[in-house]
């Protein structure tokens, strides 16, 4: 039952999905338990994900057959997770980069990122990052509808597993008595990551076995000399690498993470997921 209540409070602090009333006092809520309700990331990974991919599947199934339908599918999807979420994470993504391109200095680059009103460079990554998403999950529908649903989900799970690894790894820099990730500040214990890691791992299995168990003419390229394995592998690289350059930055540029620069992390190894798995698919 304890778990249970650090997922709904994971829910409740990441997307827009009403935890309220009788049911928010039943869970509660202290520092201590949203830092242990960052084990189940992942697992709201999975339930914007679900709702992303069923939007895209309804609309490939119940538009006309035309060109355009994937694309219609992967811009109304994107609008369906910015719904579920309220855009949490390109929040975070504009943030820090008016943050990191207004200022060489750390300090006043701190102070821009404290600033909820978005600048050039904050727009420019938005705009560049939704197109991205947008590009990629238009081309994975036109390989097969099957391959960009699959992707879609674990690419929202795998995307929410990493900013854990940079909580880990670096200290929390800037204004703490102010930011929104002042409880994620301590960093996480072993039980909590390994949760986490193990919440991954289940979507990753679930996925193979998606893969595996799915007709052949439902996964188009992907069935061509079981090719699946490799295209799974490709995008848990990809999404590893936009974690790694935005843990880079982070570590270069303020010598630690903000709550901007964790919702960085997730835009930049959603969107390398994606990426890694269109690559695979050429």
């Amino acid at each position: 039952m304890q778990g249970l209540k650090h997922f709904l409070l994971a829910l409740q602090f990441f997307t827009r999905i009403p935890v309220t009333g009788a049911l928010a006092a039943w869970v509660g809520y202290s520092p201590a338990m949203l830092r242990a309700s960052t084990a189940h990331f992942p697992a709201v990974g999975a339930v914007v994900g679900t709702v992303a991919a069923g939007v895209y599947a309804l609309l490939c199934l119940h538009l006309p057959s035309a060109v355009g339908v994937t694309l219609v599918a992967a811009v109304l999807s994107t609008v369906a997770t910015v719904l579920v979420t309220g855009g949490f994470h390109e929040d975070g993504l504009a943030d820090l980069s008016d943050g990191l391109g207004g200022s060489y200095s750390r300090e006043r680059a701190l102070e821009i990122m404290k600033d909820s009103r978005v600048g050039a460079f904050g727009a420019m990554a938005l705009v560049l990052a939704l197109l991205a998403k947008v590009a990629l999950l238009a081309l994975l529908g036109q390989v097969s509808l099957a391959s960009a649903v699959l992707a879609l989900w674990l690419g929202h799970v795998v995307s929410r597993t990493w900013p854990l690894l940079t909580i880990r790894g670096l200290p929390h820099v800037g204004d703490v008595a102010g930011s929104k990730s002042k409880p994620l500040a301590d960093q996480i214990s072993g039980p909590v990551l390994a949760t986490a890691l193990a919440w991954c791992a289940a979507a990753v299995a679930l996925a193979w076995w998606a893969l595996s168990a799915l007709p052949p003419h439902w996964l188009g390229g992907l069935v061509q000399g079981e090719r699946w394995p490799e295209v799974l592998a490709s995008g848990l690289l990809g999404s590893g690498a936009g974690w790694a350059l935005v843990h880079w930055r982070l570590q270069r540029r303020l010598q630690g993470f903000t709550g901007d620069g964790l919702g960085a992390v997730q835009q930049m190894s959603e969107i390398g997921f994606y990426l890694g798995v269109a690559l695979a698919l050429g």
